[in-house]
């Protein structure tokens, strides 16, 4: 007995073993998907990060190229104006004399002034500046020949130029424009040049973090808010790029650099995650480009990407919470097995109790409905009851004349005034019947083909004599046929109340104009109720669709019209909205086209 306790204990203990290294086990397996969803949620909310980002850089070049172009813009006329100046091109017509250009010089001096730009200056027809702005200071342009720049060859040879470079005189990069000076004979006398700066544009876009660059043609940095980006090329320069920026002396002494970059990730055109070898040394920017309408230019926005620390934290806790969340309730809904059978025959008596509801609901829907009918109804007897009490006052006369004729034995003449009593009982008849048709309560759901411009016909037919009675100048432009799909007598409710709310508010009114419209719109019919009553106050625009609100006085309506309305249209998969329009309100009632069966 002794000697087989030991090896009882070992069988003993095994079963407890076995379960600790399971449980060992699993809270490594959760553990370790605790770690591999955070860093997944860290990864997408540094992507999320850039992308959101990136999506904002478009519309941020937008705003720095708009300041670059207003102030390239309010220069752009000044040489054109300048240039036809009879002094100045007198000026150049004649040898040029140390008074004349003393008094240029001048002139220009105040006129820089005013217009506060950078400089202005003259050239003859050599290229020769022979008048400047700056003539009273050390770099002076006055004397100097320019005739390498391409504005001078351009504006010689098309009216006006253009170029960006460093001045080789001042050593200062700007923007030169210019534009012909010609004689009297239409001759190519001279050039008149304004260059403009961007230092204050420069400081301005340093304000933010972000770094700005524009580039001309040949990827040359050559405006740049930051220090040390500028003269950076974005690309590698040919012989031919070399020569041509050495000929015009574009870049004058200022060394050029290669800025190389390598692509990381793509957001779209013009948007890119890049490593780049930047003057602070290697970083990644999220780097935006946009096209500039000048010269080939293009403006570039490089951002550091910045991920909040707090952001990337909160994201990793989520995904682990989220797993974690995961992970007992798939062990709850485990050790919920077995009350699976349970729970479905709940759910299924809970489904029965659901359609017993919304059963009760529709029914007291359908009631509502009805109620608002018969309420308009209601409202337009006196209107219907004057209507035929007209045509049964005629026909009593008609049946006396009748009466009299036969007893004179002119029996033609009793069989011709027999012709109008029939017309005004057909007329009687079909406008009761439709009373008895629109008064009929309708299921709700039904999904009839039916052409939108009959409804509107018989909806005008009860409300005719409203109309005339109150001289309705009533425009109606229908689309035939207007094939959709719903209830008639529903739709011709809603239309009903969408006019006689129109008439309502149309009544003080001293122009009294209803229009109503059908028209196709894509895949849809669009019917529109146009009134002259004065338009809806803004601060109702969204109520008029909740039931009980009404803008009538107390008693002359309870406010559902409009939300009966709005609500059988929603059920035959429609839109009814309304607004403002000149000097009325106008409701839109929008159903799809009914497809052919």
């Amino acid at each position: 007995m002794l000697s087989c306790a030991p090896l009882f204990e070992r069988f003993a203990t095994m079963p407890v073993t076995s379960r600790a290294l399971r449980l060992a086990l699993y809270c490594l397996l959760i553990l370790a998907g605790a770690i591999l969803a955070g860093g997944w949620a860290m990864r997408q909310a540094k992507q999320h990060a850039l992308e959101e980002s990136a999506r904002r850089g478009p519309e941020q070049l937008s705003l720095y190229a708009n300041s670059l172009y207003t102030v390239i813009e309010r220069y752009r006329a000044l040489p054109a104006v300048l240039a036809l100046d009879p002094e100045l091109s007198d000026a150049l017509a004649h040898p040029m004399t140390p008074q004349v250009q003393a008094l240029l010089n001048r002139k220009l001096e105040r006129i820089n002034g005013a217009a506060q730009s950078s400089t202005l200056e003259l050239l003859d027809s050599t290229g020769l500046a022979v008048a400047a702005s700056n003539w009273n200071t050390s770099n002076s342009y006055v004397g100097h020949n320019y005739a390498f720049r391409p504005y001078f060859s351009q504006t010689r040879s098309q009216g006006t130029g253009s170029f960006y470079a460093v001045g080789v005189t001042s050593g200062i990069p700007g923007y030169f424009m210019s534009s012909a000076v010609q004689g009297a004979d239409g001759r190519f006398l001279g050039a008149m040049v304004v260059k403009l700066e961007f230092p204050e544009l420069e400081r301005e876009w340093s304000h933010g973090s972000d770094t700005l660059l524009v580039s001309d043609n040949r990827g040359i940095v050559f405006i740049a808010n930051q220090p040390g980006w500028r003269y950076r090329h974005l690309r590698e320069l040919n012989d031919r790029d070399r020569s041509a920026i050495s000929v015009t002396r574009q870049y004058d002494k200022q060394p050029l650099t290669l800025m190389t970059s390598q692509t990381l990730h793509s957001f779209g055109e013009n948007s890119y995650l890049s490593r780049v070898n930047s003057p602070q040394g290697q970083a990644d920017y999220l780097w935006g480009s946009q096209p500039l309408n000048i010269e080939g230019w293009t403006l570039h926005l490089l951002r550091r990407p910045a991920i909040p620390a707090e952001d990337s934290r909160n994201a990793a806790l989520a995904a682990i919470g989220l797993w974690l969340t995961l992970v007992f309730l798939g062990l709850f809904l485990l050790q919920r097995w077995r009350l699976a059978r349970l729970r479905q025959r709940n759910r299924a008596e809970l489904e029965q109790l659901v359609e017993a509801r919304t059963r009760d609901l529709r029914t007291a829907q359908d009631g509502l409905v009805q109620s608002a009918k018969l309420a308009a109804l209601g409202q337009m007897s006196a209107a219907l009851a004057h209507e035929i009490n007209q045509p049964l006052t005629a026909q009593r006369m008609q049946l006396a004349t009748l009466r009299l004729l036969l007893d004179h034995g002119r029996i033609d003449d009793a069989y011709k005034a027999l012709e109008p009593l029939e017309q005004m009982l057909t007329r009687m008849a079909a406008l009761t019947g439709h009373l008895k048709t629109y008064a009929r309560q309708s299921p709700s759901g039904l999904r009839e083909k039916l052409d939108l411009a009959n409804v509107v016909d018989q909806s005008l037919q009860l409300l005719e004599p409203r109309l005339k009675d109150e001289q309705i100048d009533l425009r109606v432009n229908l689309q035939r046929p207007a094939w959709v799909r719903g209830d008639a007598i529903r739709l011709e409710q809603v239309l009903i109340n969408l006019l006689r709310n129109a008439l309502d508010a149309m009544g003080d009114k001293p122009r009294k104009h209803l229009e109503i419209r059908i028209e196709a719109d894509q895949q849809l019919w669009r019917l529109t109720v146009t009134d002259s009553g004065g338009g809806i106050a803004d601060e109702y625009l969204g109520k008029i669709f909740d039931p009980f609100f009404t803008t009538k006085p107390v008693g002359d309506g309870l406010g559902l019209g409009l939300a009966v309305s709005y609500a059988i249209v929603h059920e035959i998969g429609g839109r009814l909205t309304a607004c403002n329009h000149v000097d009325g309100a106008q409701f839109t009632l929008t159903l799809p086209i009914a497809q052919e069966s």
